[in-house]
C-alpha cells in the first residue's frame, strides 16, 4: 500500500492478530482469562451449594407444622450431636469408612508394588486395563451383581460348601454386630463390596506414587546393608505416603457419602448418605439433611489438615 506521497505504509493488522499480540504481552491477563470461566463456575455451582447447605443447616424445623424455621440456630447440631440414633448413624458410617480404607490401602499397596517393580511391560499393561475396566462397569450393574453373589444360594455360598469352609462362614456370620442372615444381609458383605468398589482408588495413586521412586534408592540401601523390610519402612513408604493419603481420601470420602450400597447390600441400619436422602426427601427436614451432610465435609478437612502436618503432600 502507498501513500499519496509514494511512500510504503506498514499493513494493517487484523483484530484476532492484534489480540493476541496484546495478550502475548501481557501473560498474567491471558492466564487470568483463561481462569476465569472454570473459576466462576466452580464458584457459582460448587462453593454456591456448599454455601446454601451450610446455611440451611443452622435452620431448624418447626415439629409441629413441619415447615423451616428460617433463623439462625444451633438446635439441629445439638439434635444431630445429642440424639444417640444420629451418633449412632455417624459412628456406623466412620468406622466402615476407616475399616475400608485401611483394607483397600492392605491390598492395594502389594498389588500396585508388584505392577511398577516387577511386572513386564505387557503384564503392566494387563493389570491397568484389568483395574480400569470395571471402573466402566454401570455403579448399580456391580452392586447388584455382588448382591447376587453374596446371596444365601449365590455362588460364594456354594463355594464355601464345595470346599467345606462351610462352618467358618456360619461362624463368621454369627459373630455380634457384623453378622446376618447371609452376607448380602451383613456388614461383611457390605464391607467386601466396598472394598471392591473403592480399591482402584487406591491402587492407581499409589502406583503413581512408586512410580517415582528411583530404584537406585533401592539398591543404595541394599548396598548399605539394609533388609527389604527396612528398605521398605524407611525408604519406599515415606515416598509412596502421598500416593497413599490420596487413595485413602477417596476410599474414605466415598465410603463416607455412599447410600447406594448400603440401601441394596448389608444389614438394616442407617449410613450418612442415606439419612441425607431420607431426611430431604421422605422426611423432609432438609436442615437436618444438611447437618448430616457436614459431617463428611467436616471429617475431610481434619484427615487432610492432618495428613498436610504429617508431610504427606510434601512430595506432590
Amino acid at each position: 500500500m502507498t501513500t499519496s506521497t509514494g511512500a510504503l505504509s506498514p499493513p494493517r493488522e487484523r483484530p484476532l492478530r492484534s489480540l493476541s499480540t496484546f495478550l502475548y504481552r501481557r501473560s498474567n491477563l491471558y492466564l487470568l482469562l483463561l481462569l476465569v470461566p472454570p473459576l466462576l463456575w466452580l464458584g457459582t455451582v460448587y462453593l454456591g451449594t456448599l454455601f446454601a447447605l451450610l446455611t440451611q443447616s443452622i435452620y431448624s424445623i418447626d415439629e409441629f407444622t413441619a415447615q423451616i424455621v428460617r433463623k439462625p440456630t444451633l438446635a439441629t447440631y445439638r439434635q444431630l450431636l445429642t440424639q444417640p440414633a444420629n451418633l449412632d448413624i455417624v459412628l456406623r458410617t466412620v468406622s466402615m469408612a476407616v475399616c475400608v480404607t485401611i483394607a483397600a490401602a492392605v491390598i492395594a499397596f502389594p498389588v500396585a508394588n508388584y505392577m511398577v517393580r516387577y511386572a513386564s511391560a505387557r503384564a503392566k499393561a494387563v493389570f491397568y486395563v484389568a483395574i480400569l475396566v470395571p471402573m466402566w462397569t454401570s455403579y448399580l450393574v456391580k452392586v447388584y451383581a455382588w448382591r447376587l453373589i453374596l446371596a444365601k444360594e449365590g455362588i460364594l455360598s456354594w463355594l464355601a460348601s464345595a470346599i467345606g469352609a462351610q462352618p467358618a462362614l456360619d461362624a463368621i456370620l454369627d459373630l455380634p454386630g457384623i453378622g446376618g442372615p447371609s452376607l448380602a444381609s451383613s456388614y461383611i458383605g457390605m464391607f467386601i463390596v466396598f472394598v471392591y468398589m473403592w480399591l482402584p482408588y487406591m491402587i492407581l495413586p499409589i502406583a503413581a506414587a512408586l512410580e517415582r521412586v528411583p530404584g537406585s534408592l533401592l539398591q543404595a540401601a541394599s548396598d548399605l546393608g539394609a533388609r527389604p523390610s527396612t528398605a521398605f519402612r524407611t525408604v519406599v513408604l515415606p515416598l509412596a505416603l502421598p500416593g497413599l493419603a490420596a487413595g485413602s481420601i477417596f476410599t474414605f470420602s466415598l465410603t463416607l457419602g455412599d447410600y447406594i450400597i448400603p440401601s441394596i447390600v448389608g444389614a438394616p441400619g442407617y449410613f450418612i448418605g442415606m439419612m441425607v436422602y431420607q431426611q430431604q426427601g421422605t422426611a423432609g427436614n432438609i436442615p437436618l439433611a444438611a447437618a448430616f451432610s457436614v459431617v463428611p465435609i467436616v471429617l475431610i478437612a481434619l484427615y487432610l489438615a492432618g495428613a498436610r502436618r504429617l508431610g504427606a503432600f510434601d512430595a506432590l
